[in-house]
């Protein structure tokens, strides 16, 4: 039996995806509770067992988690003479019967949080010793497997660590959940790395081929000074970009481009669209009405926007604004939200047919 499980996220957010792991917990019928402190970067989820409650909450439906792993040991005390022989130790005694070797990769690391950071160095020369020694216990497959669990090592400090396990096609395929993305000397504005990143989180790699292909049509709503406007173009699409402000010159230059001059929270298009996409500063619950009102009418088939959360209550707004989104688009849609890596004091929603 596992111990729980362990979730990252925004430093400063753990309130909030306490809040919803326990929630989504109790809906499921199982017991847990959540320990945190503010400003940690994780959460963990205890009183259940870790397999039972991974089942229970796919990493895609999750909002406030940037990662979710099934939490198999935590050691505290290490000696940091020999960290791993108690590691090994911790396994062995965690290791799924009958399955060699346990894992296909090793991934050690550390939240990010303002005390995590320090701790980097240790986690990169750690691994480097950790991994031969799996190997030779036979818990490692010699070569990176993708077929098999994730093993991950997180450092709280230099003598305590967590033990936790994840399956690849539950969690993000990204050490600490981020996503490494380059912001380009062309992108108009650093809003760009949030939508390339909402494209990477949200849909999974199918959804991705057959939902954003090139020649599509999409508007960009409050599109000034063009950042999700220039991601959508090189990906191939057709933009109308609304805005009364202006958009950088090299973004008109694309010939992929029509700038309308009008506001992006009223303005409809004259016929339908593949996408539409929106990132403007607006009240929450106001912006998920508008864009249900958009799947409802038909004026786009998939979407992609943000809503800016409060400062307390994140978990509850988030439920009330995405169940009125659903009400109201009165359409059989998929959902999934998530608070990006890029994204601050907000959350990024995803809403495709169903089908």
């Amino acid at each position: 039996m596992s111990d729980g499980l362990l979730c990252y996220c925004r430093a400063g957010f753990e309130p909030d995806l306490a809040a919803e792991l326990q929630e989504r917990a109790a809906l499921a019928g199982l017991p847990a509770y959540a320990r945190t402190e503010r400003n940690s970067g994780y959460v963990l989820l205890q009183g259940a067992d870790g397999d039972a409650l991974s089942r229970s909450l796919p990493w895609r439906e999750l909002v406030f988690a940037r990662q979710k792993l099934v939490l198999l040991a935590e050691l505290r005390g290490l000696d940091p003479t020999d960290r791993i022989a108690p590691m090994l130790d911790a396994l062995a005694h965690a290791r799924v019967p009958g399955q060699a070797p346990a894992y296909g990769t090793l991934w050690v690391e550390h939240p990010d949080s303002d005390a995590g950071k320090p701790l980097a160095g240790l986690a990169r020369s750690f691994g480097n010793a950790l991994r031969p020694a799996l190997r030779k216990a036979g818990l490692l497959a010699g070569g990176e497997d993708a077929r098999l669990p994730r093993l991950h090592v997180v450092f709280l400090a230099g003598d305590h660590a967590l033990l936790a396990r994840s399956e690849p096609a539950d969690g993000a395929p990204w050490p600490l959940g981020i996503p490494r993305l380059k912001l380009l000397a062309e992108a108009p504005s650093r809003s760009a790395l949030k939508l390339e990143e909402a494209l990477l989180a949200l849909p999974d790699a199918d959804e991705r081929a057959r939902l954003l292909q090139p020649g599509m049509r999409a508007a960009d709503l409050g599109a000034a000074p063009g950042g999700w406007t220039w991601v959508l173009v090189r990906h191939g699409l057709h933009v109308t970009a609304v805005d009364n402000g202006p958009l950088r010159e090299h973004v008109l230059a694309t010939g992929q481009v029509e700038h309308l001059r009008a506001d992006g929270f009223h303005w409809q298009p004259p016929r339908p669209l593949d996408w539409m996409v929106c990132d403007m500063v607006e009240q929450p619950r106001r912006v998920a009405s508008r864009m249900a009102t958009w799947l409802r009418e038909g004026w786009c088939r998939q979407a992609i926007f943000n809503l800016k959360l409060p400062m307390k209550k994140r978990w509850l707004e988030t439920q009330l604004c995405l169940q009125r989104f659903v009400d109201e688009a009165e359409v059989p849609l998929r959902v999934r939200a998530r608070q990006l890596y890029h994204d601050r004091e907000e959350i990024t929603v995803l809403a495709v047919p169903r089908a």
